[in-house]
């Protein structure tokens, strides 16, 4: 289950272009960011990439978390899904998968070619759901532009995303995984004092009520709360799997993985 966030109706989601450093609305930046990789692609080595964008699951509520990636076309999705570990989701090494929405493997779209079906049974019992693309698949052979993929990271307490191919350029990024924007910190109140900004969560109280909480009110709630102290105080951080399993922020970005 994932933590609602409950300030969304009156919190604009933001983000910073990493070319020219100006900021822009969710809505806004993976327009911008597009138009700066459309000139890119007239002058640097030819090749090929994408332009992602990154946010939760239409299955969920929807949040404000956002990320824009330029991912090269010989990037592998093991890549990606690495880069999404190590950015929003990595708590207890669980499992996760890339997957063509349900409506596409009804009608028939987007079924594995004979290809890839070799190149799963080559491994075994690992890669052979047939709901899943496989890891060792390169970006150039799986998207496209418009195409939306599912993304999953722990089957227990998982958190989902939703992966949209923006627009496609036959240019080389400039590294495997570019991140070129991410919705800067969600400011988040204390809900005790209102006033300064939360820094810990209360995983035994957070599916039930608003549970976060600034330092000072924390030590408070300690008090009222007996799984606080014994396991359930968690960080306040940057990602959609804040509060979830043992999550407590990523190694990418980090000046944005906090509050400030």
């Amino acid at each position: 289950m994932q933590k609602k966030i409950t300030m969304k109706e009156i919190y604009k989601s933001q983000g910073q272009c990493l070319f020219c450093g100006k900021m822009f609305s969710k809505a806004g930046i993976i327009r911008h960011l597009s138009a700066h990789l459309s000139e890119i692609a007239v002058k640097e080595q030819r090749g090929k990439s994408f332009l992602l964008k990154i946010g939760t699951s239409k299955r969920h509520e929807s949040t404000p978390y956002f990320l824009s990636l330029w991912v090269d076309g010989e990037t592998t999705l093991k890549t990606i899904d690495q880069f999404l570990r190590d950015i929003w989701l990595e708590c207890c090494r669980h499992l996760s998968a890339f997957s063509y929405p349900r409506s596409k493997r009804r009608s028939g779209s987007g079924l594995f070619d004979i290809m890839e079906v070799f190149e799963m049974l080559a491994k075994g019992n690992a890669e052979t759901d047939s709901d899943d693309i496989p890891m060792s698949r390169k970006a150039k052979t799986v998207f496209k532009k418009g195409l939306v993929l599912d993304y999953e990271y722990d089957f227990g307490s998982t958190t989902a995303l939703n992966i949209t191919v923006v627009d496609e350029y036959f240019v080389k990024a400039e590294k495997k995984v570019v991140l070129l924007s991410r919705n800067e910190p969600i400011p988040i109140s204390c809900v005790t004092c209102k006033k300064a900004p939360a820094t810990q969560i209360c995983t035994a109280c957070m599916y039930n009520e608003d549970a976060e909480f600034c330092d000072k009110c924390a030590k408070k709630h300690a008090k009222a709360c007996d799984e606080f102290d014994e396991y359930a105080s968690m960080p306040v951080v940057n990602s959609p799997r804040m509060g979830v399993c043992g999550y407590t922020g990523g190694i990418i970005d980090t000046n944005r993985d906090s509050v400030k």
